[in-house]
């Protein structure tokens, strides 16, 4: 739940658009309150970022791509190859031999199979892969429209609201526009008083 509860509401139907001078003052003023760092610090209202666990394996793999180095290790694909002993070798070395070729024969075995499996089982795994991406799609794009249809109600609503409220909210502006005029008037009339009265106590104490 955000810590920020203040609502600012506002009458954007009825009330006229900003000139470009009045947009350069709000700016101008908004830009006055920010600091410095608003740019690159965190609101203080935001919860702090929860810190990254990586595994041992991932963060060194972050660390190799931070420095720039190079690949290094990974899985051996020597194993993979073909070897072929040369004469006179060792029992040891037609050993490895026969395991290298082995592990190839394996490996080549279990491709096999995959490709297989997927050749017969893989269409049909996509296609209704995709029907349930299609369904998921359906019901968000369903979900939108319920949603821009709520805002356009409630947008039709609060115009409908602030369109019936207009004539008495210009009547109150306008009253209060001669109500404002007529205390200056006061105000100037009495200034004006004051002037004489000032004016005719110095023609008094002139006179005497």
């Amino acid at each position: 739940m955000s810590l920020i509860i203040t609502s600012h509401d506002s009458l954007p139907y009825i009330e006229p658009a900003p000139t470009p001078t009045e947009l350069t003052r709000i700016a101008a003023l908004i830009t006055s309150e920010l600091s410095s760092t608003h740019a690159s610090e965190l609101h203080p209202s935001l919860p702090p970022l929860p810190s990254p666990k990586f595994s041992p394996a991932i963060a060194e793999e972050l660390s190799r791509v931070a420095s720039g180095k190079p690949l290094t290790g990974g899985i051996d694909l020597s194993r993979y190859e073909p070897s072929q002993p040369a004469d006179g070798s060792s029992p040891e070395e037609y050993d490895h031999a026969l395991a290298s070729a082995y592990a190839s024969s394996a490996h080549l075995q279990t491709r096999l199979t995959n490709l297989t499996l997927l050749n017969e089982f893989g269409k049909n795994a996509w296609l209704i892969h995709n029907a349930q991406l299609e369904q998921l799609l359906t019901a968000l794009e369903e979900d939108l429209m319920l949603l821009k249809t709520e805002c356009e109600l409630v947008n039709k609503e609060r115009k409908g609201l602030q369109k019936d409220v207009e004539p008495e909210l210009r009547s109150l502006e306008e009253k209060w526009r001669r109500g404002i005029g007529r205390v200056l008037e006061v105000e100037v009339a009495a200034e004006k008083v004051r002037a004489e009265i000032l004016s005719r106590r110095r023609e008094k104490t002139t006179r005497v």
